[in-house]
Protein backbone atom coordinates (compact mmCIF):
# COMPACT_ATOMS: atom_id res chain seq x y z
CA UNK A 1 0.00 0.00 0.00
CA UNK A 2 1.25 3.45 -0.93
CA UNK A 3 -0.22 6.87 -0.21
CA UNK A 4 0.96 9.66 -2.53
CA UNK A 5 1.39 13.03 -0.82
CA UNK A 6 1.23 15.66 -3.54
CA UNK A 7 4.37 17.81 -3.59
CA UNK A 8 3.62 21.10 -5.37
CA UNK A 9 6.03 23.22 -3.36
CA UNK A 10 3.63 24.19 -0.55
CA UNK A 11 2.52 22.08 2.36
CA UNK A 12 3.29 20.29 5.57
CA UNK A 13 4.77 17.36 3.67
CA UNK A 14 7.07 15.99 6.36
CA UNK A 15 4.55 15.93 9.21
CA UNK A 16 1.84 14.35 7.03
CA UNK A 17 4.15 11.69 5.60
CA UNK A 18 5.44 10.78 9.07
CA UNK A 19 1.88 10.50 10.39
CA UNK A 20 0.97 8.11 7.56
CA UNK A 21 4.12 6.04 8.15
CA UNK A 22 3.43 5.81 11.89
CA UNK A 23 0.17 4.11 10.95
CA UNK A 24 2.12 1.46 9.04
CA UNK A 25 1.50 2.67 5.49
CA UNK A 26 4.12 3.78 2.98
CA UNK A 27 4.02 7.50 2.20
CA UNK A 28 5.48 8.77 -1.07
CA UNK A 29 6.03 12.53 -1.32
CA UNK A 30 5.91 13.17 -5.05
CA UNK A 31 4.96 15.49 -7.88
CA UNK A 32 5.07 12.71 -10.48
CA UNK A 33 1.82 12.03 -12.32
CA UNK A 34 2.28 8.29 -12.69
CA UNK A 35 3.28 7.85 -9.05
CA UNK A 36 0.23 9.77 -7.87
CA UNK A 37 -2.22 7.95 -10.12
CA UNK A 38 -0.60 4.62 -9.28
CA UNK A 39 -0.90 5.09 -5.52
CA UNK A 40 -3.70 3.55 -3.46
CA UNK A 41 -4.71 6.94 -2.08
CA UNK A 42 -3.75 10.60 -2.42
CA UNK A 43 -3.29 13.34 0.18
CA UNK A 44 -3.26 16.99 -0.91
CA UNK A 45 -1.67 19.03 1.90
CA UNK A 46 -1.33 22.79 1.97
CA UNK A 47 -0.03 25.69 4.00
CA UNK A 48 -0.09 29.28 2.73
CA UNK A 49 -2.23 31.32 0.35
CA UNK A 50 -4.89 29.83 -1.93
CA UNK A 51 -3.86 31.78 -5.03
CA UNK A 52 -0.18 30.86 -4.70
CA UNK A 53 -1.07 27.20 -4.21
CA UNK A 54 -3.26 27.10 -7.32
CA UNK A 55 -0.53 28.83 -9.32
CA UNK A 56 1.98 26.15 -8.28
CA UNK A 57 -0.49 23.37 -9.08
CA UNK A 58 -1.19 24.77 -12.54
CA UNK A 59 2.49 25.41 -13.34
CA UNK A 60 3.34 21.80 -12.54
CA UNK A 61 0.21 20.32 -14.15
CA UNK A 62 -0.69 18.77 -10.82
CA UNK A 63 -4.11 20.45 -10.87
CA UNK A 64 -5.05 18.08 -13.71
CA UNK A 65 -3.50 15.11 -11.94
CA UNK A 66 -5.44 15.70 -8.72
CA UNK A 67 -8.68 16.09 -10.68
CA UNK A 68 -7.90 12.90 -12.61
CA UNK A 69 -7.33 11.00 -9.36
CA UNK A 70 -10.63 12.26 -7.96
CA UNK A 71 -12.57 11.53 -11.15
CA UNK A 72 -11.14 8.01 -11.20
CA UNK A 73 -12.54 7.28 -7.76
CA UNK A 74 -9.20 7.15 -5.97
CA UNK A 75 -9.49 8.06 -2.27
CA UNK A 76 -8.35 11.67 -1.95
CA UNK A 77 -7.89 13.71 1.23
CA UNK A 78 -7.27 17.46 1.29
CA UNK A 79 -5.78 18.82 4.52
CA UNK A 80 -6.13 22.46 5.68
CA UNK A 81 -5.45 24.61 2.58
CA UNK A 82 -5.56 21.35 0.63
CA UNK A 83 -9.22 20.98 1.59
CA UNK A 84 -9.99 24.53 0.47
CA UNK A 85 -8.31 23.90 -2.89
CA UNK A 86 -10.86 21.17 -3.62
CA UNK A 87 -13.58 23.82 -3.96
CA UNK A 88 -14.58 26.16 -6.76
CA UNK A 89 -13.11 29.47 -5.66
CA UNK A 90 -11.59 31.53 -2.88
CA UNK A 91 -11.74 35.23 -2.00
CA UNK A 92 -8.32 35.14 -0.31
CA UNK A 93 -6.39 38.20 -1.61
CA UNK A 94 -8.74 38.57 -4.59
CA UNK A 95 -10.72 36.02 -6.54
CA UNK A 96 -9.04 32.71 -7.38
CA UNK A 97 -10.43 29.63 -9.10
CA UNK A 98 -9.88 26.34 -7.30
CA UNK A 99 -9.81 22.71 -8.41
CA UNK A 100 -13.64 22.67 -8.47
CA UNK A 101 -13.82 19.03 -7.43
CA UNK A 102 -16.45 19.97 -4.85
CA UNK A 103 -18.95 22.82 -5.29
CA UNK A 104 -18.55 25.75 -2.93
CA UNK A 105 -16.37 28.72 -2.09
CA UNK A 106 -13.82 29.85 0.47
CA UNK A 107 -14.47 33.07 2.41
CA UNK A 108 -12.74 35.01 5.20
CA UNK A 109 -14.00 35.08 8.75
CA UNK A 110 -15.71 38.45 9.36
CA UNK A 111 -13.46 41.07 10.94
CA UNK A 112 -14.25 42.33 14.42
CA UNK A 113 -16.38 39.43 15.63
CA UNK A 114 -13.75 36.86 16.61
CA UNK A 115 -10.00 36.56 16.62
CA UNK A 116 -8.62 35.82 13.16
CA UNK A 117 -6.94 33.51 12.41
CA UNK A 118 -9.00 30.85 14.14
CA UNK A 119 -6.19 29.06 15.95
CA UNK A 120 -6.25 26.32 18.56
CA UNK A 121 -8.22 23.30 19.70
CA UNK A 122 -11.93 23.18 18.86
CA UNK A 123 -14.49 20.44 19.22
CA UNK A 124 -15.70 18.53 16.18
CA UNK A 125 -19.42 17.93 15.78
CA UNK A 126 -20.29 15.08 13.39
CA UNK A 127 -23.07 16.10 10.98
CA UNK A 128 -23.19 13.00 8.77
CA UNK A 129 -22.80 10.44 11.55
CA UNK A 130 -22.96 7.51 9.15
CA UNK A 131 -19.82 8.62 7.26
CA UNK A 132 -17.21 5.84 7.11
CA UNK A 133 -14.70 8.35 8.47
CA UNK A 134 -16.53 8.35 11.80
CA UNK A 135 -17.05 4.60 12.26
CA UNK A 136 -16.25 3.76 15.88
CA UNK A 137 -15.21 7.35 16.72
CA UNK A 138 -16.57 9.84 19.23
CA UNK A 139 -16.58 13.61 18.87
CA UNK A 140 -13.60 15.44 20.32
CA UNK A 141 -11.12 18.29 19.84
CA UNK A 142 -8.78 18.85 16.89
CA UNK A 143 -6.28 21.58 16.02
CA UNK A 144 -7.18 24.43 13.63
CA UNK A 145 -5.14 27.28 12.12
CA UNK A 146 -7.03 29.24 9.43
CA UNK A 147 -8.34 32.68 8.49
CA UNK A 148 -10.65 31.45 5.69
CA UNK A 149 -13.35 28.81 5.77
CA UNK A 150 -15.38 26.81 3.28
CA UNK A 151 -19.05 27.34 2.41
CA UNK A 152 -20.07 24.12 0.61
CA UNK A 153 -22.92 24.46 -1.89
CA UNK A 154 -24.33 21.04 -1.06
CA UNK A 155 -25.38 20.32 2.55
CA UNK A 156 -24.74 16.60 1.99
CA UNK A 157 -21.03 17.35 1.46
CA UNK A 158 -20.71 18.74 5.01
CA UNK A 159 -19.61 15.89 7.28
CA UNK A 160 -18.52 17.75 10.43
CA UNK A 161 -18.45 21.29 11.80
CA UNK A 162 -16.84 23.15 14.67
CA UNK A 163 -18.25 26.13 16.54
CA UNK A 164 -16.38 29.42 16.15
CA UNK A 165 -19.12 31.94 16.76
CA UNK A 166 -21.09 30.01 14.14
CA UNK A 167 -20.93 26.51 12.64
CA UNK A 168 -17.70 26.33 10.62
CA UNK A 169 -16.93 23.62 8.06
CA UNK A 170 -14.45 21.16 9.53
CA UNK A 171 -14.76 17.98 7.40
CA UNK A 172 -16.26 17.55 3.93
CA UNK A 173 -16.76 14.52 1.76
CA UNK A 174 -18.38 13.26 -1.41
CA UNK A 175 -17.78 9.81 -2.82
CA UNK A 176 -14.08 9.05 -2.42
CA UNK A 177 -13.09 12.72 -1.91
CA UNK A 178 -12.62 14.09 1.62
CA UNK A 179 -11.26 17.24 3.21
CA UNK A 180 -10.27 18.25 6.73
CA UNK A 181 -9.84 21.93 7.60
CA UNK A 182 -7.76 21.09 10.67
CA UNK A 183 -4.43 19.23 10.80
CA UNK A 184 -5.15 15.58 11.71
CA UNK A 185 -1.42 14.93 12.10
CA UNK A 186 -1.32 17.58 14.85
CA UNK A 187 -4.66 16.77 16.47
CA UNK A 188 -3.85 14.11 19.05
CA UNK A 189 -5.65 10.79 19.21
CA UNK A 190 -8.80 11.88 17.34
CA UNK A 191 -6.68 13.23 14.49
CA UNK A 192 -4.82 9.92 14.29
CA UNK A 193 -8.11 8.01 14.31
CA UNK A 194 -9.53 10.13 11.48
CA UNK A 195 -6.38 9.69 9.41
CA UNK A 196 -6.57 5.94 10.08
CA UNK A 197 -10.20 5.94 8.89
CA UNK A 198 -9.16 7.57 5.62
CA UNK A 199 -6.30 5.09 5.13
CA UNK A 200 -8.72 2.21 5.62
CA UNK A 201 -10.78 3.57 2.72
CA UNK A 202 -7.70 3.05 0.52
CA UNK A 203 -7.52 -0.60 1.56
CA UNK A 204 -4.66 -0.11 4.02
CA UNK A 205 -4.65 -2.51 6.98
CA UNK A 206 -4.25 -0.01 9.80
Amino acid sequence: MTIAIVDYGMGNLHSVSKAVERLGTEALVTGDREAILGADGVILPGVGAFGDAMEHLRETGLDRVVREAAEGGKPLLGICLGMQLLFGSSEEHGHHEGLNILPGRVVRFPDGELKVPHMGWNRLQFVQKDSPLFSGLTEGHVYFVHSYHVLPDEPADLLAVTDYGRPVTAIVGRGSVYGMQFHPEKSGELGVQLLRSFLRLTGAKV
